[in-house]
């Protein structure tokens, strides 16, 4: 997905420079930003409850030593998780800006 996104926002930023937007970029753009914004709440909801699961390992290790090696797993999953879900937040913003980039040129053009 990180590779997808970065290639699809440099695919639009070539547009964005050469001017060369249409209406038809501008809707498939759109329908990849509810794409984009789906996937983005997936990666929340799960981020999520993946730090309530560590939270509950917490208190759990503090009864059972064991439940460490369990906490030390999901906390390193949560760690990629997270870095994984702002990858994503900040692209899908990013997206937003190139959408209105787009629909500047597209009313410039039409002028």
């Amino acid at each position: 997905m990180r590779e997808y996104l970065e290639d699809y926002t440099k695919e639009i930023d070539n547009k964005i420079k050469s001017k060369k937007i249409n209406e038809q970029d501008i809707e498939d753009h759109l329908i990849k930003i509810k794409f984009f914004q789906h996937e983005r709440l997936i990666h929340l909801l799960v981020t999520l409850f993946y730090g309530i699961f560590v939270f509950l390992a917490v208190i759990i290790s503090f009864k059972t030593w064991l439940f460490l090696i369990i906490l030390y797993l999901a906390l390193i999953v949560l760690i990629f998780y997270v870095r994984h879900y702002f990858f994503l937040e900040n692209h899908v913003q990013y997206l937003y800006k190139q959408y209105d980039k787009m629909k500047n040129i597209k009313k410039n053009n039409t002028k």
